[in-house]
């Protein structure tokens, strides 16, 4: 076995390692999506129970229902953009290195499964050396 076989061994391995964790990611980030859907009014009334000290309640319950609302679309988002990524690894398509890329990226904001999953995703599909090549 040569070096180069034992290389493309190991790429496929992580390869098929990575598809198989951004399916998982990619379902819980929906599960994540439905609860805070399910639980919209609990969020509000814990939020709207803090409020009461305020001088302007109305415009931080706003901001509120605004940064919730954005951070479902970013879970649902996260979760297809994570699935189709897995699959697209999984099935070794050509898309799925840029898929897998655009994953990684979505979920580092996601403490501290997606930060950890998007960092080891970009240090598997980066190219080593920052693309340049040696001459």
């Amino acid at each position: 076995m040569s070096s180069n076989d034992s290389a493309a061994q190991t790429s496929n391995v992580h390869l098929r390692t990575l598809g198989g964790l951004w399916i998982v990611y990619g379902i819980i980030r929906l599960v994540f999506a439905a609860l805070m859907i399910l639980y919209t009014g609990t969020a509000t009334v814990m939020f709207g129970a803090l409020l009461n000290r305020v001088a302007d309640p109305f415009t931080l319950m706003s901001a509120f229902h605004f940064v919730y609302t954005v951070m479902i679309v970013l879970s649902v988002v996260c979760g297809i953009v994570g699935i189709m990524a897995g699959l697209a690894l999984l099935g070794r398509m050509g898309a799925g290195r840029t898929l897998g890329l655009f994953a990684g990226f979505l979920s580092l904001s996601n403490l501290p499964l997606g930060t950890t999953l998007g960092i080891y995703t970009l240090v598997i599909l980066l190219p080593a050396g920052g693309g340049h090549s040696r001459q």
